[in-house]
């Protein structure tokens, strides 16, 4: 789903997964300011965890932040280098934590020969000029496997606008 920036392809993937006041997002502590910014606007609490000699997420401290409030788990995949998504995967399905993958500084960046953003339940990415694929301007993208979040995703995207359904275009 094509969005406006990648700071809207983040935020949107939150509010799709209905974060409450309290709910709690794990990610890199030096990840840009847009995606804390999205985690709070989304109505979630970041919880920021330090890197590892490669600049990504450090998964061991992934282990010790998630509580009973992590809902989230944002890696983020540095100057074209993926974290690694089967050990991050593998803490996410164990605790039934979603992850949605910051890929603003990663497109075409593969992780055992699969692309990165198509691990989780979302893949954010962004267009923005000074990324590795910059547009004219900002532009961004999601990339989700999961229909009906696409079909929400595409709502939030438009002012709740069902644009999927032809007969009567209608706000819900």
């Amino acid at each position: 789903v094509a969005v406006g920036s990648g700071t809207d392809a983040l935020l949107i993937s939150l509010m799709a997964l209905k974060l409450k006041k309290g709910d709690e997002v794990i990610t890199a502590a030096n990840t840009a300011i847009p995606t804390i910014s999205a985690i709070i606007n989304a109505g979630g609490s970041p919880r920021l965890v330090d890197i590892n000699k490669d600049y990504l997420i450090d998964l061991l401290e992934v282990k010790k932040k998630i509580t009973k409030k992590t809902k989230v788990i944002i890696p983020v995949h540095l100057y074209g280098k993926p974290c690694n998504m089967n050990e991050l995967m593998e803490i996410a399905r164990k605790k039934k934590i979603h992850i949605v993958e910051d890929c603003a500084q990663s497109q075409g960046a593969k992780f055992k020969n699969k692309f990165v953003g198509t691990f989780g339940t979302f893949g954010c990415f962004s267009f923005y000029p000074t990324k590795i694929l910059g547009s004219y301007g900002d532009g961004g993208f999601i990339l989700t496997n999961n229909y009906k979040l696409y079909q929400i995703i595409r709502k939030i995207r438009f002012y709740g606008i069902d644009t999927l359904n032809k007969k009567n275009k209608f706000y819900n």
